[in-house]
């Protein structure tokens, strides 16, 4: 039977640079990880009855799986129980042998932060920010060539930043808040102190080794592995050439405007700042018609997700 090892949860929206981050902590021999194991997502929702379409019918399974759990002599505790387990072992057969700890670094963990950090009461919890207008302009780049197709990503943009603001302030005794723009223009002060709460000894020279980790996987950034060997605050402007046309600038104030005061505070933002930034762009129309064009599909893509909704509730 393998020892067990310690979690660390790097917690995030999908392009905050949670790659990067990634890369440097498994730069220490105590820290072991892969590119996304995503295992939990699963696990954790077979006692989650929305949201999941399967052809087993996953309501049906849930109430199945909530029978079974009466069935144990402390219930879900027990259940939930068995699952910490289950994780614990895969993680340390996955890393390095002696290694500490174990980092598990899955963006739609957002789904069920509270879950793991329940979970797991004695794992490290790193909560990583970004200006969130960057992470939009990332995603277009990104997986859209550019396009607008913010559509597919609702669920992070919205319900994903909600849940990891909430995580944030109800655990922040026990977590580690990191932003990616002070990652970049401050690289050591930064990692200095996420290794601190690590309880790890920090050098230097961790932050320009970044560039020799390989993860295993097929998960995680595309770009900027293979754009940047060294750390650069280059990226942290680079939002703004793709938010310059009017319906981007229109769409990113209302966006602001949702996730409020309050909720950037906690992000390390500040809402006017971010405000006065967008409306400093010098306007562009490059993508305006294509955007325009797009709006049905995005207004089709929600109306079909309602009536999958309807539909599992009904199944």
């Amino acid at each position: 039977m393998q020892s067990k090892i310690q979690p660390i949860f790097l917690f995030s929206l999908p392009r905050s640079g949670s790659t990067l981050a990634q890369r440097t902590l498994a730069t220490h021999a105590e820290i072991s990880t892969v590119s996304e194991p995503w295992i939990l997502l699963p696990y954790l929702y077979t006692l989650k009855k929305d949201d999941i379409y399967a052809e087993y019918s996953h309501r049906t399974m849930v109430k199945a799986v909530e029978d079974f759990c009466r069935t144990l002599p402390n219930g879900t505790s027990d259940y939930l129980g068995e699952l910490r387990e289950l994780t614990l072992r895969l993680y340390a057969k996955a890393g390095k042998n002696g290694a500490r700890y174990f980092l598990d670094k899955t963006p739609r963990y957002h789904l069920v932060v509270e879950d793991v950090i329940h979970l797991f009461p004695e794992g490290k919890f790193i909560f990583l920010w970004r200006n969130p207008l960057s992470i939009i302009a990332s995603i277009t780049n990104t997986w859209a060539n550019g396009t607008w197709k913010l559509w597919r990503h609702k669920v992070d943009l919205f319900r994903g930043l909600d849940n990891l603001v909430h995580a944030y302030s109800a655990n922040k005794d026990l977590a580690c808040a990191l932003r990616y723009e002070d990652m970049l223009a401050n690289p050591e002060s930064e990692w200095k102190r996420v290794f601190r709460y690590l309880e790890l000894p920090f050098e230097p020279e961790r932050v320009l080794q970044f560039s020799r980790v390989d993860l295993r996987g097929r998960m995680g950034d595309p770009v900027g592995t293979k754009q940047y060997k060294q750390i650069s605050d280059e990226p942290i402007e680079k939002w703004k050439t793709a938010m310059a046309n009017p319906f981007r600038k229109a769409w990113c104030r209302n966006y602001l405007r949702w996730i409020g005061s309050e909720r950037l505070a906690v992000m390390g933002y500040n809402m006017d700042e971010l405000l006065g930034e967008l409306d400093s762009i010098p306007v562009s129309l490059q993508f305006l018609v294509s955007d325009l064009l797009r709006v049905p599909y995005g207004a089709a893509h929600h109306a079909m997700r309602k009536l999958q909704e309807k539909m599992l509730f009904f199944s």
